[in-house]
C-alpha cells in the first residue's frame, strides 16, 4: 500500500484524530538530560521502545538527516498600557506573544502578537516593557495586534533579549512561570539562525555527542531554516479538517541543501527529517519528480492523510495533541489506524508528551 492509499481520503472528519490523554503524561519540564529521553520506534513490523540514544542505531552510512536550525527568540512580553488620559480607567498590565514579524517601517520593528487582554488596548495605545522599550498598537483583529516597537534591528533584538522570556507553549505557561532553565532548554543545541517563536521541539534532544555519533555512521547532516509561529498552537475547529487554514510560516533551504539531499536520494540514502517543520518544508520545497529544489519564501503547507509525500523516508518527531495538525501529519506519514496504534502503546508505557517530551522514529518502506 503507497502512503496515500488511506481509507480516510475521502473524509477527513476531525474526530478520526482524537484520543484520550491522561493529564498526567504532558511534559511540564524536560528531562534531565536532553538525550535521554525515550523514543518510540515506529517501524512497519510493530513498535519498538528505545531512548534517544539510540537513534545512530537507527540510521544507516549515506542516509541524509535534515534540521532546523531556527532560533527562538524570547518572544514573550510583560508590559503595561497607561491609564488613559480621558476614561479607560487606570493602568492595565497587558501580555505580549510576539508571532510573525513585517519590514521594519522607518526605524522601529513591526511585529503581530497575540495580546491578553486585547480588548483593553486600541489602536494609538502604547504598552510600555521598560523605561526605554515600547511599541504603539497600530491595528487589532480579535485577540492580535500589531506593535510599532520604538527602535528596529539590533537595538530591537538587544531590548528583546534583556526584557523578553522563552515562549513556553500555553499548556505549560499555564501550569508553572517560566524558570532560568527554559531559556536553554526550549533551544537546540545547533540553532542559529533568529526568528522562531516556538522551538522545534524534535530537536531539543540532541546533544553534541548524539551530533558526533551521527556523523560517526557514515549518514550526512544537513540544515534548513523554518521560523516556527506561534499559530503551531491554534486548535483545529473546523469539523472537516481539510477546511483548516494553516499560517503560514517563512523557510529556507539553500542550493547547497538541495544537492545535499538530492545526492543521497540518488545514491539509496533515505532523507530523515528530524522535526515536523522539518518535513513540512522539504515537502514544500520538493518537485513534482522527487528532487528538492532550492526554496526560499513562505510556505502554509497542510499534510494530512492522502497526500503523497516526495522527499521524506523517515521522520523523528515528539508527541502531538490530540485533533491537532501535527498528529494529522503524521496519520498521513504512517496511516492513521497505525498512529493511533503507536500512540495508545505510548500512553500505556507512560511516555511523556509534547514539547519537553518524549520522542518517536517513524520509518515507512518505500513502494
Amino acid at each position: 500500500m503507497s502512503r496515500s492509499d488511506d481509507p480516510h481520503r475521502d473524509a477527513l472528519p476531525i474526530d478520526l484524530f482524537d484520543f484520550e490523554l491522561p493529564e498526567a503524561r504532558i511534559a511540564l519540564a524536560p528531562t534531565p538530560e536532553r538525550d535521554g529521553a525515550r523514543l518510540l520506534h515506529v517501524a512497519p513490523g510493530g513498535d519498538v521502545d528505545r531512548t534517544v540514544r539510540d537513534l545512530p542505531r537507527l540510521l544507516r552510512a549515506g542516509d541524509v538527516v535534515v534540521f532546523n536550525n531556527s532560533k527562538v527568540i524570547p518572544a514573550q512580553l510583560a508590559g503595561v498600557r497607561p491609564a488613559r488620559t480621558h476614561g479607560g480607567g487606570g493602568d492595565v498590565a497587558v501580555d505580549v506573544t510576539l508571532h510573525k514579524a513585517h519590514p521594519d517601517q522607518d526605524g522601529a520593528a513591526l511585529w503581530d502578537a497575540f495580546a491578553r487582554p486585547a480588548k483593553r488596548l486600541g489602536e494609538g495605545d502604547v504598552v510600555r516593557f521598560s523605561d526605554d522599550f515600547t511599541a504603539r498598537v497600530v491595528a487589532r483583529d480579535g485577540a492580535t495586534v500589531r506593535l510599532r516597537f520604538n527602535c528596529s534591528g539590533a537595538d530591537f533584538r538587544t531590548a528583546l533579549q534583556r526584557i523578553g522570556a522563552p515562549p513556553l507553549p500555553p499548556y505549560i505557561a499555564r501550569k508553572r512561570a517560566t524558570e532560568a532553565v527554559d531559556a536553554q532548554r526550549y533551544q537546540t543545541v545547533y540553532a542559529e539562525r533568529e526568528g522562531s517563536v516556538a522551538a522545534p521541539t524534535a530537536g531539543l534532544h540532541f546533544t553534541d555527542r548524539l551530533l558526533a555519533e551521527i556523523d560517526a555512521v557514515g549518514a550526512r547532516r544537513v540544515t534548513t531554516t523554518l521560523h516556527v509561529g506561534a499559530g503551531t498552537f491554534l486548535p483545529v475547529t473546523a469539523e472537516d479538517a481539510r477546511a483548516h487554514k494553516m499560517h503560514a510560516e517563512w523557510g529556507e533551504v539553500t542550493a547547497e541543501a538541495a544537492g545535499a539531499v538530492n545526492d543521497a536520494r540518488a545514491a539509496g540514502g533515505r532523507v530523515v527529517a528530524v522535526g515536523t517543520t522539518a518535513m513540512r518544508l522539504l515537502e514544500t520545497a520538493a518537485a513534482a519528480d522527487g528532487t528538492l529544489q532550492p526554496f526560499n519564501d513562505e510556505t502554509d503547507i497542510f499534510i494530512t492523510p492522502g497526500y503523497d509525500f516526495r522527499i521524506v523516508d523517515c521522520l523523528m518527531t515528539n508527541f502531538h495533541l490530540p485533533k491537532s495538525t501535527l498528529f494529522m501529519l503524521v496519520c498521513a506519514f504512517c496511516g492513521i489506524d497505525r498512529m493511533q496504534t503507536a500512540y495508545a502503546h505510548a500512553i500505556a508505557r507512560d511516555y511523556r508528551f509534547f514539547s519537553y517530551g518524549d520522542a518517536c522514529f517513524l520509518e515507512w518502506a518505500r513502494g
